[in-house]
């Protein structure tokens, strides 16, 4: 198994999807109060060791992978899925091919 990054960057990256999805007032959103309740809660002091806290890592961490995933997800749905019909040329295009043209000009490609 991968280590885990460390709960610091998680918790950022969470915050930063979130911020994504929901704007400049993320901060007042219940995801928002929910995740930093949950990162303060399972804090390690240095008093002990929490296996608890290991899990919760774990589970934010695959949590984080998610949203990312998710909004990569949507942007690439929305590159390739959200123009209707397309003609042969654009089409053509996005595969990073061309419609072959017949040369001397017999009037019928463009």
């Amino acid at each position: 198994m991968a280590a885990l990054p460390s709960p610091l960057r998680v918790c950022r990256g969470i915050l930063k999807e979130l911020r994504a999805l929901q704007g400049s007032n993320y901060k007042q959103s219940l995801a928002y109060r929910y995740v930093m309740d949950q990162f303060r809660k399972n804090q390690v002091t240095a008093e002990r060791y929490c296996r608890a806290q290991q899990g919760a890592l774990h589970a934010s961490h695959t949590y984080l992978c998610l949203l990312e995933s998710t909004r990569s997800h949507l942007a690439l749905h929305n590159l390739y899925h959200s123009k209707g019909e397309r003609d042969r040329e654009e089409v053509a295009g996005l595969v990073g091919l061309r419609l072959p043209t017949q040369p001397g000009g017999k009037g019928w490609e463009k």
